[in-house]
Formats: structure tokens, C-alpha cells, sequence
């Protein structure tokens, strides 16, 4: 897990991060909070920050039953208890994750944050938990700056108006009540359903960058925000391998994809060169050992692993060093098989391995012009190049 910045001492408190949503107006291949950005997904980005708060108690994230491959994905490493099921509709959610927590006190604070709200910062976090021991419900929200008018031309008035963040806070027991009582009254948020109550709302001031992530550009504006001074590295690697013709019960694998052939390649894992390059080329570029360091062939522990453990841990040896991957490319040599029918599958299996999305990632193939061993098709070669950006230190 990355670092983060450091909160002060103070009260304790849960939080529930609503991930559940399609994100149908976001468009793309992967429901919106599970989308990329600067190469996390936008669930974990919420979750560095609460996670590396000294105050947190517990956390718990609501999710799509059919997200939980992606779900799983994004918190890997993390130490959370299981997710807790929701549904489309944020206020059942809720409320399904409110009827399955048993061991908060009524006066215990807990937040409730939405996934695609990447940015929330520790300070906004802190003041948001004091204010909710002061008052026992309060959202950040920020004043609306913007000339208002409706669409019959009508101009509305921007005094008193505050538009609304998440994470919102609440006593435990007032905001399980409120839920209760809900029935089918519509809300979109939390505050609205406490409000019914005739509980107030205290408002605090949060910061204009935790913005919520409702459409594509509003990628572009947190990653400008995100941004660091970046160095750009660059990383090689290379693997060859023999067949193996005399175990044809060994599959060949090339980018973590079982190919059809008549031999699998000779080695202690299971030998896919192409995955060992990139490999060494992701290691590389963040300045660490070669692979037979991390992976010596020695260890009987790897003997016919599978090559993805390789790469999932060059990447994860990437992200500790708050670096990010902006493509790799892999050159396959060989006279058989033929690589094409499978460069599709190959390049979306290596970026899902790595985290990134498919057009990050070249592979390519080509023969040895019928020269040396790789010409006489005793074994395939595989050339690798992986370009990362990382933080420069001040």
C-alpha cells in the first residue's frame, strides 16, 4: 500500500464506501469505479487514503456481486473484511451494509464515501469527524460559485447554496434510524433520508478537488491533480527457452495464454518466455534485480509455476515505488507457432495482469529468418521493453 499522508490523533470512526453503481454514463469497458486512473483503480485510490488515516476503526466497501473479480483486483494486497453486497440503487445499498454491521454503537461515527471520489484529502477527513462528535450528522460540501438559472431562463440565486461531497458522517445510531424510516422516500443521498428526520446537517467546507467522477474528462481533471514531477525509465528484458520434446504432456504458454503446439518450452516454471521478458523489463526500469533474484530457479517452491506470479509481482514492486506503467512491448521470436490468431488474447491477459488498459500493451512476433537454433525451431525468444514514470524526489 502506498503511503500517505499522516492524520493527527483524534476521534475514531468506520466508513462504508458505496461501490456498487454501473456507471452507465461513464462509458468504457469496466464500470467506472474500477476505471484507471494514473493506472489504480478509482476504488483503491479512496481506499490509500482511509486506509493510511490513524484514525480509522474499521472499513467496509459495498459492491456489485458481478464486479467481485474487479473488486478483488483493485484491493490485492489489502487487508479488508469480505464485501458486503448492494444493489444498483445507492439507498438500499446502504442499507443493506447498515443491517449487516452488528458491532457499532449507536454513537459510534461512520462515513459514507462514494467510490469515484478519488481525491478526499486527511485534513478534510479530520474536520468532517470532528464537526459529526459536535453535531452527529454533517457532509463536506462546497459553496456554489457558478451563476444559476433554470432552463425556462429563470435565474435562481447562489446565496446559502452548497453543493454536496462525500464522505458524509453521522452518529450510527441516527443514521440507521433514518434508513429505517425511509420507506420509498427518494434520496440520492445519505443527508437527505437524516434530514427527513428533522435531524440538521452541519455542512463543512471540503476542498474542490475531491471531485466526483460522473464522465470521461473528469478523469483528465484528477489526474492533473494527481500529478506529480514525474521521470520517465525505461527497462529491457529477454528470455529464451527450448523446447521441451520430451514431456508432451507440457503446455506451451506465451503471455499467460495456453497456445495449441505440439511441445511446451523447457524450464523450472512454466517456462513462457514471453511474460519472463517483460518481466525483467518492468524490473528493470525501476532499477531492481532481474527475475532469477526474485524467482531463483533453485526454489523448488516455483517449479512449474505460473509466469503471471512473475509479473503481478514486478508490477506490485512498481506501484511501492508510486511508479506507473505507461506501456510495454514484447517481441516474440519463433518459426512455430503462428502468433497472430492469439495477439489479441495475449494483450489483453498481459493488461489485465499488469493493470492497464489493452492499448498500453504491444506484442508482436516475428522468425529468425531460418538462422541458429531458433531458426531450426528448437525454441522460441522472447524481447521485452516497459516504460514507467516515476516520482522524482525533491
Amino acid at each position: 500500500m502506498r503511503t500517505a499522508q499522516k492524520s493527527i490523533p483524534g476521534t475514531p470512526f468506520h466508513v462504508l464506501i458505496a461501490a456498487a453503481g454501473s456507471g452507465e454514463r461513464f462509458g468504457g469497458n469496466r464500470p467506472k469505479q474500477y476505471a484507471l486512473l494514473n493506472g489504480k483503480p478509482l476504488l483503491r485510490h479512496a481506499l490509500d487514503i482511509f486506509l493510511n488515516h490513524d484514525n480509522l476503526a474499521s472499513l467496509q466497501v459495498i459492491i456489485n456481486p458481478a464486479h467481485e473479480a474487479l473488486y478483488q483486483e483493485a484491493v490485492k494486497g489489502l487487508s479488508l473484511p469480505a464485501p458486503i453486497y448492494g444493489s444498483e440503487e445507492r439507498k438500499s445499498s446502504v442499507y443493506n451494509a447498515l443491517k449487516q454491521i452488528t458491532n457499532l454503537k449507536n454513537e459510534d461515527i461512520i462515513l459514507v464515501h462514494d467510490a469515484v471520489r478519488p481525491l478526499i484529502s486527511i485534513s478534510d477527513i479530520r474536520k468532517l469527524v470532528e464537526r459529526t462528535v459536535e453535531t452527529g450528522a454533517s457532509s463536506l460540501a462546497t459553496p456554489v460559485t457558478d451563476t444559476l438559472r433554470k432552463s425556462t431562463g429563470e435565474p435562481v440565486s447562489r446565496d446559502g447554496l452548497w453543493a454536496l461531497q462525500t464522505p458524509q458522517a453521522f452518529r450510527f445510531g441516527i443514521l440507521k434510524q433514518a434508513h429505517e424510516a425511509a420507506n420509498d422516500l427518494k434520496a440520492t443521498d445519505d443527508t437527505a433520508l437524516v434530514a427527513a428526520l428533522g435531524h440538521e446537517i452541519a455542512l463543512v467546507e471540503g476542498s474542490r478537488a475531491n471531485i466526483k467522477i460522473t464522465h470521461p474528462e473528469d478523469m483528465e481533471i484528477a489526474a492533473r491533480l494527481l500529478q506529480k514531477n514525474y521521470a520517465v525509465r525505461t527497462g529491457l528484458g529477454y528470455d529464451v527457452h527450448a523446447f521441451d520434446t520430451q514431456d508432451k504432456t507440457r503446455p506451451l504458454m506465451l503471455c499467460g495464454i495456453k497456445i495449441d503446439h505440439p511441445f511446451g518450452l523447457a524450464g523450472h516454471s512454466d517456462a513462457d518466455v514471453a511474460l519472463h521478458a517483460l518481466t525483467d523489463a518492468l524490473l528493470g526500469a525501476i532499477g531492481e534485480a532481474d527475475i532469477g533474484h526474485h524467482f531463483p530457479p533453485s526454489d523448488q517452491k516455483w517449479k512449474n509455476a505460473a509466469s503471471d506470479l512473475f509479473l503481478v509481482h514486478a508490477r506490485e514492486l512498481v506501484y511501492e515505488k508510486e511508479a506507473l506503467i505507461q506501456n510495454v512491448d514484447v517481441t516474440i521470436i519463433c518459426e512455430a507457432p503462428k502468433i497472430g490468431p492469439y495477439r489479441e488474447q495475449m494483450q489483453k491477459r498481459v493488461a489485465c495482469l499488469l493493470n492497464i488498459e489493452p492499448s498500453q500493451v504491444g506484442v508482436k512476433a516475428t522468425t529468425n529468418e531460418g538462422l541458429g537454433f531458433l531458426g531450426r525451431g528448437e525454441g522460441i525468444a522472447a524481447q521485452a521493453i516497459a516504460t514507467v514514470k516515476t516520482p522524482e524526489k525533491s
